[in-house]
């Protein structure tokens, strides 16, 4: 093992971590992992079930005087968000996850850690690896495109599972224990591509949003943390407002995922040689400004423009151009409504996370989110009405429901009642506005109930994505003696 994990209660846990490392599993591209774990479920002697979705499910028989006690669903996802650093050569569809310590810190090397989920699918094998752990009789299953669609837990077949617990490894703060999420969907605008020719020759110019720090589009939307595409929008609009600067628009592109806050953006633009210098200053005027408002919550945000060498005999029309400055500067962005209800809480919002130039459209991907339905319909139905009065397309995608709280759950008081037990300390019952399965299980599999745990990991989405090892430790004992109390 490259890891040096000096407690033998987790060593295995990460042994799998590093095994899982190096297999590609971008979220759409599941298929080797998916093998893998069907693989080492039939290594292991036990009853596994790869399913056409790709979902894996693996049981394991209670261990001795567990045999008539209530079954426990053990649920993680196998895909990863695949973001790397620009200057960082990775390829997500071959290279493994270069892993590093630092402290009690593991770390990738300028990608994405793929922690969310990983970790779910190592402390899972070493459950079903592991010998010597008490337990009722355990389903463990894994997931596919959890952080783009959810279309595994869609697809998932409920009458698989005998359990009636299930519990989720995908939160991210140790101590708190997740009853309830915000459901979700992908809104999508399309723009058609329309050109118009350069009959003179005009300078190009490559402007660059970058250094943001990004981050999960539920879990760090309350950060106030930059959004390179919305950003990009209003620099694209201060150019030409009041008619400053006379530019074209050739392409533009920003963020990869639509569930991550974006942290770079791209565009090019053609310019007059009369508009060169204006130019610049502008662009030193918006750093300044960008700088301003973000010194704290992004103090790096930097804001770049290059001249470019290419000539370029076409560019959008301004019709379009004008078009794809509306969508970035008037679609809702950020936090829309606080909960009344939960202290803290953000109860609806929306992410611009991806804006690309394809052959034939420029496309904008928004992640909308809410613990209400009815505020997400609002919100879908007023980007609808701003959609149609640009005369631009609107679609919704991978519709998926909020996990409501259900009082006087049994499996919510065995894990109070044990965190109390194992640490002295009464746990925090939270929910979270980040999107978690378990609204679908709980629609595929009548009668259970849930609870989300996980261990702390910071900066997810991000290439900054770290998971602390002391919290992974005791998230582990922790889960040990939740299936030894599961009665």
């Amino acid at each position: 093992m490259i890891l040096n994990i000096k407690n033998p209660k987790v060593q295995l846990v990460f042994k799998y971590f590093e095994e899982i490392s190096k297999i590609p599993r971008c979220s759409g591209h599941e298929q080797e992992i998916s093998n893998y774990l069907v693989s080492e479920g039939k290594r292991l002697g036990l009853e596994t079930i790869q399913d056409e979705t790709l979902n894996v499910i693996i049981k394991k028989p209670a261990t001795e005087g567990y045999e008539n006690n209530p079954g426990v669903i053990l649920q993680g996802h196998m895909d990863m968000v695949c973001e790397k650093n620009k200057d960082t050569e990775h390829d997500f569809t071959k290279d493994e996850i270069k892993l590093r310590l630092e402290g009690d810190h593991l770390y990738a090397t300028g990608t994405t850690l793929g922690a969310d989920n990983g970790i779910a699918i190592a402390m899972g094998l070493a459950l079903l690896a592991s010998d010597d752990i008490p337990h009722p009789p355990l389903e463990v299953v894994y997931t596919v495109n959890e952080e783009v669609s959810m279309i595994g837990a869609m697809n998932l077949d409920g009458s698989l599972f005998k359990g009636r617990y299930i519990i989720n490894l995908d939160s991210e703060e140790e101590g708190k224990i997740t009853v309830s999420c915000a459901g979700g969907v992908t809104a999508v605008v399309t723009i058609n591509k329309e050109y118009k020719e350069i009959t003179y020759p005009k300078t190009a110019y490559s402007l660059i949003i970058k250094g943001l720090q990004g981050g999960h589009s539920g879990m760090e939307i309350d950060k106030q943390r930059g959004n390179s595409n919305v950003l990009m929008g209003r620099v694209l609009n201060n150019l030409c407002k009041n008619g400053k600067i006379e530019y074209d628009l050739v392409n533009i592109h920003g963020g990869l995922k639509n569930n991550a806050i974006p942290r770079e953006a791209e565009c090019v633009i053609l310019v007059d040689s009369q508009y060169e210098e204006s130019l610049q200053k502008e662009i030193s005027k918006m750093l300044n400004i960008l700088k301003n408002e973000y010194k704290t919550s992004d103090p790096e945000v930097n804001l770049e423009c290059h001249k470019l060498e290419e000539n370029y005999d076409k560019a959008l029309t301004n019709e379009v151009k004008e078009k794809i400055i509306s969508v970035l500067n008037l679609m809702p962005r950020g936090i829309q409504t606080m909960s009344a209800d939960i202290e803290g809480l953000v109860e609806s919002s929306t992410n611009l996370g991806v804006v690309v130039t394809n052959d034939d459209e420029i496309k904008f991907e928004l992640a909308t989110r809410s613990s209400v339905k009815s505020l997400k319909d609002d919100l879908n139905d007023r980007m609808d009405l701003l959609c149609k009065s640009l005369g631009v397309k609107f679609d919704l995608e991978d519709d998926y429901p909020e996990w409501e709280y259900v009082k006087n759950s049994k499996l919510e008081k065995i894990c109070v009642d044990t965190y109390e037990e194992v640490t002295g300390k009464k746990p925090e019952i939270i929910a979270i506005h980040a999107g978690l399965e378990c609204g679908l299980l709980l629609d595929a599999i009548k009668g259970a109930e849930a609870v989300s745990i996980g261990p702390d990991l910071f900066d997810v989405h991000t290439p900054n994505e770290h998971l602390s090892i002391g919290s992974t430790e005791r998230t582990w004992e922790y889960l040990v003696a939740v299936l030894r109390n599961v009665k």
